[in-house]
């Protein structure tokens, strides 16, 4: 049996009508500044661009009537794409970050993952609390609710998004920081501040 390889799917590029390519009669003419030129026929359009030397591209085709830019079509694209990037920029990618405990983990260790949680949790990502049991462990289960309580305390101010709870041989939480008390802690700061 062959067995074909998928393709990775391609991000779809819009599609623009440039010059001759554009069907409407009468277009809304933007000159390269984005100021209104106003409404024209396409040849006068046309005419406007070819005196200009630059492209006639249709960047609202659905508008009544069409809304068409006078600009350098690869011009145009370069600043389609900048626009792209500086949206993608601005977008802020949470991810749920995990640390490990033991039941019996030392108190160097113990405060070396929870400043990390506390790195993770200022950042603004969830944060997933797992406490391993291996061996024997498993029947002193209340050793790892004890960590776990040790280790909301030195977390505060958390919200516990879903309460500790066995999956298998892990004891699992998840917190996030509690936006509520961080907000009056800037609030107090701006009336000092006054």
């Amino acid at each position: 049996m062959i067995r074909r390889r998928k393709r990775p799917k391609r991000q779809r590029s819009r599609f623009y009508r440039i010059n001759f390519a554009i069907s409407a009669n009468e277009l809304r003419v933007l000159d390269e500044n984005n100021k209104q030129i106003g409404i024209l026929s396409k040849e006068d359009a046309l005419a406007k661009a070819k005196e200009k030397n630059v492209d006639l591209v249709e960047i609202a085709p659905k508008a009544r009537p069409p809304v068409a830019r006078l600009i350098e079509f690869s011009k145009f694209k370069y600043l389609e794409n900048k626009k792209k990037q500086a949206e993608k920029k601005k977008q802020k990618r949470v991810e749920t970050k995990e640390i490990r405990l033991s039941p019996v983990i030392g108190q160097h260790d113990f405060e070396v993952r929870a400043q990390q949680a506390c790195d993770f949790l200022n950042d603004g990502n969830p944060l997933k609390i797992s406490i391993q049991f291996r061996g024997r462990m498993i029947t002193r289960k209340q050793f790892g609710y004890d960590v776990l309580k040790r280790f909301y305390e030195r977390l505060n101010p958390i919200k516990i998004v879903r309460e500790a709870k066995f999956e298998g041989r892990t004891l699992v939480s998840h917190v996030v920081r509690n936006k509520e008390v961080k907000d009056t802690k800037h609030e107090s700061k701006n009336k000092k501040s006054s």
